[in-house]
């Protein structure tokens, strides 16, 4: 169960949330095997104004940026398909974006299965009682 928590320069624009939402959710699941039903994704805004590379905002550098954050479950994923996560994730953000600061940044976090999970039960919980 992925949760992904995307925070991108600007105004909220809903049209954009959507499109974005859509997209990571179906990159995310083909990816890093994850299940779309099972995804949840939070779009958040934050002023250009408010949005500092060093030491200078965003509207001065006159681009845009995002910070991308992946919560999955530790060991569920490889070196090789986080780093094929990271480039394509990257290139898919870039081309929605558009106009990015080179020091737009990717988190993927990688939570143990006892402390992660949803609906009340974690995912080590799931694990042993769905494998039974």
């Amino acid at each position: 169960m992925p949760g992904i928590k995307l925070t991108v320069s600007g105004t909220p624009d809903e049209a954009l949330s959507r499109r974005l939402a859509a997209e990571l959710t179906a990159f995310t699941c083909t990816t890093l095997r994850k299940q779309p039903e099972r995804t949840m994704v939070q779009v958040h805004y934050l002023a250009h104004e408010h949005w500092f590379i060093e030491a200078r905002s965003l509207a001065e550098h006159g681009k845009n940026s995002f910070r991308l954050e992946v919560t999955i479950t530790e060991g569920t994923n490889t070196r090789d398909e986080k780093s094929i996560y990271q480039q394509k994730a990257f290139a898919l953000l870039s081309e929605l974006i558009g106009n990015l600061h080179p020091h737009s940044n990717i988190h993927i976090i990688d939570c143990g299965a006892v402390s992660y999970g949803y609906g009340g039960l974690s995912q080590e919980y799931r694990y042993n009682h769905e494998a039974a």
